[in-house]
């Protein structure tokens, strides 16, 4: 299954995982960089699984938990740049990523919703 979505949270996924590894390898981070892969890998991921939900209530489930990932996800992002740890020239544009990845999944939950 492809889509807006997943192809925009997968690009992101691999975002994150560069940003990771510059966390990790550069600047010796080791406590938020472990938080946010997990939280930006996973918004994807649990698209991806809403894709195949095996009914509206699974797709709504999996839809919201990838939500809350991506607020938690903007929060390490934010965090990082207010710390220094990424400048606010690399900062902007993945949040502004986030951001828009976050409008998306309140678009398709609300749709969802209102056809349950």
């Amino acid at each position: 299954m492809e889509g807006p979505l997943l192809d925009k949270s997968l690009k992101f996924a691999v975002r994150i995982v560069k940003l990771y590894q510059y966390l990790v390898n550069e600047k010796k981070e080791s406590i938020i960089s472990k938080q946010i892969i997990r939280s930006g890998t996973s918004i994807g991921a649990n698209a991806n699984e809403a894709a195949y939900g095996v009914s509206p209530a699974d797709f709504i489930s999996k839809m919201q938990i990838a939500l809350k990932e991506t607020a938690e996800t903007e929060y390490w992002l934010r965090l990082l740049v207010l710390s220094g740890y990424i400048e606010q020239v690399y900062g902007d544009p993945i949040i502004s990523d986030c951001l828009e990845i976050k409008r998306i999944l309140i678009a398709s939950l609300k749709t969802a919703r209102s056809k349950k």
